[in-house]
C-alpha cells in the first residue's frame, strides 16, 4: 500500500464507498506530481463522506430514540386517560 491507501485503517476503508476506493487507487497509480495535485482534494472528499455518514448515523440514532419516547409518550397517554376515565366513572356513581 502507497500514499492515500496507507493513510487509512482497514475498519475506515470498510466504511469508504467502493467508488471512492477506486478513485483513491487510481490517483495512486497516477505520476507523483499529477498524485501531489489530487491527494489533498481527495482528502478533503474523503473527510467529507466520513462526516456525513457520521452525521447521518446520530440522526438514525436520534430518530430511534424519538421513536422509542413517542411510545413510551403514547403509552403513558392511554394510561393517564384510563385513569381519568375510572375515576370519572367512579364519581359518577358516587353521586348517584
Amino acid at each position: 500500500m502507497t500514499g492515500t491507501q496507507r493513510r487509512f485503517a482497514v475498519d475506515q476503508v470498510e466504511e469508504l464507498p467502493k467508488d471512492l476506493l477506486e478513485l483513491g487507487t487510481l490517483i495512486n497509480d497516477l505520476p507523483v506530481s499529477l498524485r501531489q495535485q489530487l491527494e489533498s482534494a481527495y482528502t478533503r472528499v474523503v473527510e467529507s463522506t466520513r462526516r456525513r455518514r457520521r452525521i447521518l448515523t446520530l440522526v438514525q440514532e436520534a430518530l430511534g430514540q424519538l421513536r422509542l419516547d413517542m411510545k413510551y409518550l403514547t403509552f403513558d397517554l392511554d394510561a393517564t386517560r384510563d385513569e381519568r376515565d375510572a375515576l370519572l366513572d367512579a364519581r359518577d356513581e358516587m353521586e348517584d
